[in-house]
């Protein structure tokens, strides 16, 4: 099934990588794609490793598992590279992106020998200047976006304000903040 584009999630409870899941799910329907967003968990408690699935396809699809061969995986927490095999079955053709301010190269090392695209971005430091606070989940899912190509830029900005406003209703000031989150995370994720 070579349109259908694979995506893994690492994060730990709390950070919002199934909610970043979730959200880019959203914005691929609305795109006019099929999409499957689920998370899987382990012990359900705060900072547990978490693991969500992205599948986004241009035709409907049967598959209905986790996802063993992923087209990218997105890391939300550095700390997992020491600890979970975040690359494995990765495809040598699409990326691991990586929440560091770390260069790419600096990470390869911790890669287990993966040979294909490293992606870093600090969404630290880009979610507490534009939002506030520390919420990974933002930069990380417009990294995805940008790395993947999934969804056209202005398309996934176009249908994420859709989104917030649905989602924001109640607090229309944080729209502005988390759209602004998301261009600037797609202008500054590095690819080494």
């Amino acid at each position: 099934m070579p349109n259908i584009v694979e995506i893994r999630w690492h994060g730990r409870g709390g950070q919002g990588a199934k909610t970043a899941c979730m959200l880019l799910a959203d914005a691929a329907f609305t795109s006019g794609k099929y999409v499957q967003g689920f998370p899987e968990y382990g012990p359900e408690r705060m900072g547990a490793p978490i693991t969500a699935y992205n599948r986004i396809s241009d035709t409907r699809c049967d598959v209905h598992s986790f996802i063993y061969e992923p087209d990218y995986v997105v890391v939300v927490d550095e700390s997992l590279l020491e600890s979970v095999d975040v690359t494995k079955g990765l495809s040598a053709s699409g990326a691991v992106i990586i929440n560091s301010p770390r260069a790419p190269e600096a990470l390869r090392p911790l890669l287990r020998g993966y040979a294909g695209r490293v992606c870093t971005i600090d969404a630290r430091r880009i979610s507490e200047a534009v939002l506030g606070s520390y919420f990974p989940n933002t930069p990380m899912l417009a990294a995805a976006v940008k790395v993947s190509g999934v969804i056209a830029p202005q398309d996934f900005m176009t249908n994420m304000e859709i989104a917030y406003r649905h989602k924001f209703a109640a607090k229309p000031q944080v729209i502005c903040k988390n759209l602004t989150c998301l261009r600037q995370s797609m202008e500054e994720v590095q690819e080494g």
